[in-house]
């Protein structure tokens, strides 16, 4: 579903991305894992079209993504780990108006947002502007935004941050129902623990390279992988 291949990137002299090879199958989780400025949010912003890089590959179901940009977006949904929402509008209106984009059907979509909206307990406050919302809820209804149009590839960056533990638990059930249905996630994250429970491969970067990836419980074997992370990045191994 998403193939990155010998993915470079530079912003003048420093060298952020240098040769990402990276491979997410339909039905996986994969969590991708590094320090801060690692490259992790460069890779992401490569892929869902916001940054341009160097040199390398991106294809998205079988499309690369400079040559068919909108054919891949209908696909993807991306939610960074600060989302800018249109504050002047309500929740409502913002899921409205995603799902316009998305050409989606209406009464169909409206049965999508008050179906999420009730999983991540945000049904009350749709009708009121996002201005008003705490960053939890603005992560929330970006959560919601990305999810109605059905994704084959859901793309995150740090997800977690900012959702209480029940909302974090619905994200990751929802995240189980997607794959299993075929959809592939590649998304970052600090929260080794979690990437560990959930992920079924992961990769781990540093400087720019990935130091290990693959199957999670190839890549731990019998470890935690905080222990393997602290290894890997503090050249311990």
């Amino acid at each position: 579903m998403l193939e990155i291949k010998n993915l470079y990137k530079s912003y003048g002299e420093k060298k952020v991305l240098q040769g990402i090879d990276i491979n997410v199958a339909n039905g996986d989780i994969y969590g991708f894992i590094g320090k801060n400025g690692a490259g992790k949010t460069t890779t992401i912003k490569s892929v869902v079209g916001i940054n341009t890089f160097d040199k390398g590959e991106i294809i998205i179901d079988g499309m690369d993504i400079l040559e068919k940009p909108l054919e891949c977006k209908k696909i993807t949904a991306y939610i960074p780990d600060n989302p800018d929402l249109y504050e002047f509008m309500t929740g409502m209106k913002y899921l409205n108006f995603v799902g316009s984009i998305f050409e989606l059907e209406p009464e169909r979509a409206r049965e999508d947002i008050f179906s999420l909206a009730n999983t991540f307990d945000l049904t009350a406050d749709l009708n009121e502007p996002i201005s008003s919302y705490s960053h939890g809820m603005k992560q929330k209804l970006a959560i919601i935004s990305a999810l109605i149009h059905k994704p084959k590839l859901l793309i995150l960056d740090e997800p977690f941050v900012g959702l209480d533990p029940e909302a974090t638990f619905y994200l990751k059930e929802e995240f189980k129902k997607m794959v299993q249905n075929g959809a592939a996630i590649f998304f970052s994250t600090h929260v080794l623990e979690v990437a560990q429970n959930l992920c079924n491969k992961i990769a781990i970067l540093k400087d720019g390279k990935i130091v290990i990836s693959g199957k999670t419980n190839e890549v731990t074997t019998n470890k935690s992988l905080e222990n393997i992370f602290m290894e890997l990045v503090n050249d311990k191994i």
